[in-house]
């Protein structure tokens, strides 16, 4: 496997680049990439080769793993999860984009091998290159932190480390300047109430 490097403007990303990315996406690739938080290893969630691939990497079971969905916008996200109060959306609106991942109920259309589960991570980053690359897409993006194998260090913010690590374990890596190293904050949301599971680079003054 040969990673292709896009190296990108935040300010400005190449619409270009981002279409052979998108492309790309839909045709099985494994990517890297910068969020608002840290730098995230996925693909599409409908690409079943992309979806092996991932597994590979990971050394996990889809089914089961601790894994989130970029959506696009809070539009795209209710159509992959159960009906939720106005409360809830008010949150939501007021938070994304930005740096935080909501587990809520699915309502069971996410694709196979996703379907069947009762909970999921969301997430709608705040960040300029996937603010205009989820667009282009037909389906959310499977996410998961990219941690760093420092057991100080937990997440990989340097880009020529990041393409050092995982050169050839990829099919694209997207540089979009020093990435960050807190991750997200994690709040369930789950039958309509708000608990804090993870506090993160999102502050938590609403709750």
């Amino acid at each position: 496997m040969i990673t292709k490097v896009y190296t990108l403007f935040p300010s400005s990303p190449n619409e270009r680049d981002l279409s052979k990315i998108a492309n790309e996406l839909k045709r099985g690739a494994l990517m890297i990439y910068p969020t608002d938080t840290v730098y995230a290893v996925g693909c599409l969630s409908s690409n079943a080769i992309a979806l092996e691939k991932l597994t590979r990497l990971k050394n996990i079971k889809l089914e089961k793993a601790p894994l989130s969905f970029l959506f696009n916008s809070i539009s795209e996200l209710s159509s992959f999860v159960k009906p939720f109060d106005a409360s809830i959306f008010r949150l939501l609106k007021s938070t994304l984009p930005g740096p935080y991942s909501y587990i809520m109920e699915s309502n069971g259309k996410l694709p196979k091998p996703f379907h069947k589960r009762k909970t999921i991570g969301v997430r709608i980053s705040d960040h300029p290159v996937l603010k205009s690359l989820l667009p282009m897409l037909d389906a959310p993006l499977l996410t998961s932190s990219l941690h760093d194998k420092n057991e100080i260090l937990q997440y990989t913010s340097d880009e020529d480390e990041i393409l050092s690590a995982w050169d050839g374990k990829v099919d694209i890596l997207i540089q979009a300047g020093m990435g960050g190293n807190i991750p997200s904050t994690v709040i369930d949301l789950t039958n309509n109430s708000i608990e804090l599971i993870r506090q993160g680079k999102g502050v938590i003054d609403f709750i």
